[in-house]
């Protein structure tokens, strides 16, 4: 069964981040390709969604409604509802994932 995938907008805003620092700290050649491989990843969830993990952060939290796959540093959060992925982050690893989680998933 294929489920649908949907990008919120901080996901979306993520991306976009993303893609503009790489743009203006390396090339856009290379943020195109980032950019391009995110949303792939972000994509390929409607195939096999389950294949996450729960955040380590969100486990100490005790919530386990959130799942995170990976690609290179990026961390991808998502959320499984019915037949329906929500990607709400996508996030650099090496930023304080803690915080950001509390800011957006815990509001």
């Amino acid at each position: 069964m294929n489920y649908r995938v949907n990008l919120l907008k901080n996901a979306e805003d993520d991306l976009f981040e993303i893609y503009k620092y790489v743009f203006f700290n390396d090339s856009e050649e290379n943020a195109e390709n980032l950019f391009a491989k995110l949303y792939k990843k972000c994509s390929q969830l409607r195939e096999h969604p389950n294949r996450g993990y729960v955040p380590p952060e969100l486990v100490l939290l005790e919530i386990n409604e959130f799942l995170e796959i990976h690609y290179k540093s990026y961390r991808i959060i998502y959320q499984i509802i019915k037949n329906e992925v929500f990607v709400h982050c996508v996030l650099d690893g090496r930023r304080d994932i803690q915080k950001i989680l509390q800011e957006r998933l815990l509001r």
